[in-house]
């Protein structure tokens, strides 16, 4: 009977939780807590939205090396890459400059003027990856000092109720402590997932460069030799295999 009772009786509320440390910090509490979330939220907003852009150009990758080579001519190989992919934008980027060439009045040579062109239509491709990613190195830079910053708050608050109070009561400097100490793990907690997507998503943008690269001088190779010159890629699959000869027959 006493053990019902005592587990039917209700528990006492924690008065050192976080919404309970948000309310005695007041203003500058929450103003803290609802900047940090914002930096976390558009975090792993920005890490989702690049990993699916980034997926995107590697897959675009997988099937240029596979298919676009075997193509009759460029503006074929062309037309069969996905619509506003990166690769495309390069070799349409490689076309029109290859057409303006013979346009320009200052004789210019042809791979000089191709080479500009592409390294250009590049550059605006990585620039693209690399969107959002000066967000995670401020976040991951920032937000420990801005947690810091209510710790500050917190221990001051902390140190104006001992003074107060005459002398220093587990009561009197808890909720402010536990504040503090709050908001110094929310700065940590935003700061960490940050570095280490910008970190992440650096690594993969510097992979999806090399390969952008390798395509750009290929292709540059291909246009200033009329064709001659092209990668070698592997011969394309049997579309069946050969059926075994049949046995001879026994006399």
């Amino acid at each position: 009977m006493l053990m019902y009772l005592a587990a039917a009786a209700p528990k006492p509320e924690n008065p050192y939780g976080l919404m309970e440390a948000l309310e005695q910090g007041g203003t500058i509490a929450w103003t803290v807590f609802l900047i940090l979330c914002a930096m976390s939220v558009g975090t792993f907003y920005i890490l989702f939205t690049k990993l699916i852009e980034q997926q995107k150009v590697i897959n675009q990758g997988k099937k240029v090396r596979a298919t676009f080579w075997r193509a009759a001519s460029l503006r074929e190989a062309s037309a069969k890459l996905e619509k506003n992919s990166a690769y495309k934008q390069i070799v349409d980027d490689g076309i029109k400059a290859q057409e303006e060439h013979g346009k320009l009045k200052d004789p210019v040579e042809a791979h000089d003027w191709l080479h500009g062109s592409l390294a250009r239509s590049e550059a605006a491709i990585n620039s693209s990856l690399g969107g959002g990613l000066a967000f995670l190195a401020t976040v991951g830079s920032t937000s420990p000092f801005i947690g810091l910053f209510g710790t500050v708050i917190g221990i001051y608050r902390a140190l104006i109720k001992i003074g107060a109070a005459g002398q220093a009561s587990i009561d009197a400097v808890a909720g402010p402590v536990g504040e503090a100490l709050i908001m110094t793990a929310l700065g940590l907690a935003v700061a960490v997932p940050a570095v280490l997507a910008y970190n992440f998503l650096q690594r993969r943008n510097k992979a999806i460069a090399e390969q952008l690269n390798g395509f750009t001088v290929d292709l540059l190779a291909f246009l200033v030799s009329d064709g001659a010159v092209k990668p070698t890629v592997a011969a394309a699959p049997a579309a069946a295999a050969a059926k075994p000869a049949a046995a001879p027959t026994k006399a």
